[in-house]
C-alpha cells in the first residue's frame, strides 16, 4: 500500500512540475505539441517589436541585421519545453508548415550558424534566456498570416540547449497599423525552395520589377538549380528572369492556369 501510495505521489508531482504556467495560453494559429509544457509566457494589448530578416550581429555595441520590420500592436508569446519525444527541429519544421498550409507568407528563414549567435536571440530579440543554446541547433522564421490576419506577423525560434532540452518558441503580434509590402529575403525563398521542392508565390505576387529583382537573385544564388513556371503569367515571369540574368536553361515552363506563381524545383 505504502508502495502505491509512494508511485501515486510521484505521478502526481511530476504532473505539477509538467503543468503549463499559471495563466498562459497557446496562440490560436498554431497547433500544440502533445506532451509539451508553457514555460514562459508574455501578453500585452500595445508592444512595440522588431522582427530579424537577417542573422543577428552585435557590432559596435548595436544589434545589426540586414533587414528588419517594425511594428506595434497587440502581442502574445510562448515558449514551449518539448517532450524528449521530439527534437527542436522537427517541432519547428512542423510549426513552420502548419503556417504555410494556412496561407502564411515566409518573409525569413534561418537555421543553425547562418541565425548567428543563439545568445543574442534569447537575450536581445526575445528576451529569454532559456532560449540560449547551440548556434548550431537553432532555426528562426518570421511569416506574415494569410487574409483576414494579413497584418499579424509569426515568429518561430527553435533551439536545443547544452542539457539537450529542447524549446519552441513563437509570437504573434498583430499591428495596430497596416503592414504594407513585405517581401522576403533571396536567402530565404531559396531555403525553401531547396527544403520544401517548391515556392507558392504570394497571390499579389506581380511580375513587377520588385519581385522579378528578388526571384532572379534567389535563383542566381545557387546557379545549378533548374526549376519549372506554372502559373499565370508564367511566359512574362520566365521572360523577365531571363533579362535578371538567370539562363534561359534553367526556366522551364510548366502548367499553364490561373494563380499566383508556382515555380518547382526539378530533379
Amino acid at each position: 500500500m505504502r508502495g502505491c501510495l509512494f508511485v501515486i505521489a510521484a505521478l502526481s508531482s511530476a504532473a505539477v512540475l509538467a503543468a503549463d504556467l499559471p495563466g498562459s495560453r497557446d496562440l490560436d494559429v498554431l497547433p500544440r505539441v502533445a506532451a509539451s509544457n508553457i514555460v514562459a509566457f508574455q501578453a500585452s494589448e500595445d508592444a512595440e517589436r522588431i522582427y530579424p530578416q537577417g542573422a543577428v550581429r552585435r557590432i559596435s555595441g548595436r544589434l545589426r541585421y540586414e533587414r528588419e520590420v517594425l511594428t506595434q500592436g497587440r502581442f502574445q508569446a510562448v515558449t514551449y519545453e518539448l517532450p524528449a519525444t521530439h527534437s527542436a527541429d522537427q517541432v519547428f519544421t512542423e510549426a513552420r508548415q502548419s503556417l504555410h498550409a494556412a496561407g502564411a507568407e515566409l518573409l525569413y528563414w534561418c537555421q543553425g550558424r547562418d541565425c548567428g549567435a543563439s545568445s543574442l536571440w534569447a537575450n536581445s530579440v526575445f528576451g529569454n534566456s532559456t532560449l540560449y543554446g547551440s548556434d548550431n541547433q537553432q532555426a528562426y522564421a518570421l511569416l506574415r498570416l494569410a487574409e483576414p490576419q494579413h497584418d499579424s506577423l509569426v515568429a518561430l525560434y527553435s533551439i536545443t540547449r547544452g542539457n539537450r532540452r529542447a524549446y519552441l518558441h513563437a509570437e504573434q503580434l498583430d499591428a495596430k497599423a497596416p503592414l504594407g509590402n513585405l517581401l522576403p529575403t533571396p536567402a530565404t525563398l531559396l531555403r525553401q525552395l531547396r527544403e520544401d521542392g517548391q515556392l507558392q508565390l504570394p497571390t499579389d505576387a506581380l511580375p513587377d520589377a520588385a519581385w522579378l529583382e528578388l526571384l532572379g537573385r534567389s535563383l542566381n544564388l545557387d546557379s545549378t538549380l533548374r526549376v519549372s513556371l506554372s502559373g499565370e503569367d508564367a511566359e512574362t515571369w520566365r521572360e523577365g528572369l531571363v533579362a535578371q540574368r538567370v539562363r534561359e536553361a534553367r526556366l522551364e515552363l510548366g502548367e499553364a492556369g490561373d494563380g499566383a506563381l508556382q515555380v518547382r524545383l526539378l530533379r
